[in-house]
């Protein structure tokens, strides 16, 4: 949605890995915003973003408006949904924001034809929705996931990080800290995931942050984890003044799991 940062751009590098021609779409999609307020501040920095573009050597900027892919408007027109997957954890605080996303990605996919599409994986729930939508549709497009970009403290890079003032901007990083602690102790064996939540979620509080969800999920389904579980992912996001962060951390584990 614009408003690039070395996060993005990383995706851009990885698209390149793989593909011969690569394109990056830029739309602030009005279907994936639930606050009409929120939409109206979106940052919107588009020559900005053309000149990091072309610094990596992109071949086509796609930037359609939103009488182009909305002619008729974006609500009561055909949409796109992934059930259950997209009503959980910030499906959940975010209704109809995924929907929103599915329905755009996927008008973007036919419009583009892709081969491949990179995503990135600090939005770990949209990832693992488009990647269910591609093999539940058949688009016949493989879903590259790469791996979250952080700052020299560990701040997860996103365009919400603008909506810190310098003082937040060094208490962010925390959140990133408290939950590789969290990821530390099941590493050493802890298994009362119920327990090191609730810390958790005081340690946040702490440094002054508003948690609206931490979860330990299975990784492939987000689904609680169970006996079956092969890789599980550690979901926060929490609010830190006006900006609403969200961050994970993957465990790989071969070690028993507690039903929760």
């Amino acid at each position: 949605m614009g408003n690039l940062h070395e996060g993005h751009l990383t995706l851009v590098k990885k698209a390149k890995e793989y593909g011969t021609k690569v394109v990056v779409s830029i739309f602030v999609n009005p279907m994936q915003f639930n606050n009409q307020n929120d939409l109206n501040a979106y940052p919107q920095t588009l020559e900005e973003d053309n000149e990091k573009l072309k610094g990596l050597n992109v071949d086509l900027v796609f930037t359609p408006t939103v009488q182009e892919l909305y002619p008729t408007g974006s609500t009561g027109i055909t949409f796109v949904e992934t059930p259950k997957l997209s009503e959980m954890l910030e499906g959940a605080s975010r209704p109809g924001h995924f929907r929103g996303v599915t329905t755009v990605v996927s008008k973007l996919f036919h419009i583009v034809e892709p081969d491949v599409a990179c995503f990135g994986e600090k939005d770990f729930q949209q990832l693992a929705i488009l990647r269910k939508m591609v093999h539940d549709l058949d688009f016949g497009i493989e879903i590259i996931g790469v791996p979250t970009v952080r700052n020299e403290n560990g701040l997860a890079l996103s365009s919400r990080n603008g909506y810190l003032t310098q003082e937040q901007l060094e208490v962010a990083p925390n959140l990133y800290e408290v939950l590789f602690g969290v990821v530390r102790k099941i590493d050493q064996g802890h298994r009362d995931f119920a327990t090191l939540l609730q810390v958790c979620d005081s340690e946040l509080r702490k440094f002054g942050f508003i948690p609206d969800q931490i979860e330990i999920r299975d990784a492939d389904t987000l689904e609680s984890c169970n006996h079956d579980t092969k890789r599980m992912v550690l979901l926060a996001a929490a609010w830190l003044g006006k900006a609403r962060l969200i961050d994970n951390i993957q465990i790989n584990t071969q070690y028993d799991i507690p039903s929760q």
